[in-house]
């Protein structure tokens, strides 16, 4: 048995990035165990810790940290999703793919910022690293949360939420954009003056099923002045020099 502190130890080294075999070998502690402890690590209190929500207050509020709450709303659109656990308790996952480890930086931050008093956890799949929050409160900050998926179901930001968005609007499409978008360079080959020559372009795109989630993406690139196409059912594109150049002032590429 392994007592509370040295649990909390254990996880605040793979909350740092570490894999699950290496601090496995630096503490001597099982990886079962280590991942048993991500789930849960105190007996009882766990999912009751950081009660106060500004959602269920008497008089409801905002998030203390509007700025993150907007970002995680974008990855919570794109790649989260709420589900329940014993005693009343919630979890938020965000899926984050290994290839973009400040983006799992940048998620895990947003979700401490969220809830500073739950547990924060990475735990690894294959290709991604879904970034963990344990909180009963989970479903009054993203009231979208409901029963199968996103893009079979409508979705619409409650007003406080959409005056979160207003106030904040590019850590919203940041998040849009780190969970169901991307910065790809286009090019094509052009003849001037009887020789070919090569040219490359930036240009964003951002693919979800859900015509609801879509339209706040784009709805939002409308309040910020950016130029957007639909590429095709699911697809917006942003490919305008202009556009793309103040998406790469407040977004830029995953990194």
């Amino acid at each position: 048995m392994y007592d509370f502190e040295t649990r909390k130890r254990a996880l605040a080294l793979v909350d740092q990035g570490r894999s699950l075999n290496s601090v496995s070998k630096q503490t001597g502690i099982s990886r079962a165990a280590i991942r048993a402890w991500q789930i849960r690590i105190e007996p009882l209190s766990w999912a009751s810790r950081g009660d106060a929500c500004p959602r269920c207050a008497p008089e409801p509020r905002l998030p203390e940290e509007p700025a993150a709450y907007a970002y995680l709303l974008g990855l919570y659109l794109g790649d989260g999703c709420v589900s329940r656990l014993k005693k009343g308790a919630y979890f938020l996952r965000i899926a984050c793919a290994d290839a973009w480890p400040g983006l799992i930086d940048a998620c895990a931050a947003a979700v401490r910022a969220v809830r500073p008093d739950n547990s924060v956890c990475r735990v690894q799949r294959q290709g991604c690293v879904m970034v963990t929050g344990y909180s009963k409160h989970w479903p009054c900050l993203f009231p979208q949360h409901g029963p199968g998926k996103k893009h079979e179901r409508p979705i619409a930001l409650e007003p406080w939420q959409l005056e979160i968005v207003e106030a904040n609007p590019w850590e919203f499409v940041r998040g849009l954009v780190h969970s169901d978008g991307c910065r790809i360079t286009n090019w094509t080959v052009k003849d001037v003056g009887g020789v070919r020559k090569r040219y490359e372009y930036p240009r964003y795109f951002f693919t979800n099923k859900s015509a609801d989630i879509r339209g706040l993406y784009t709805d939002t690139l409308d309040q910020l002045g950016v130029e957007w196409k639909r590429s095709n059912a699911w697809n917006i594109s942003v490919a305008k020099r202009a556009s793309v150049a103040l998406m790469d002032t407040h977004i830029g590429p995953k990194y």
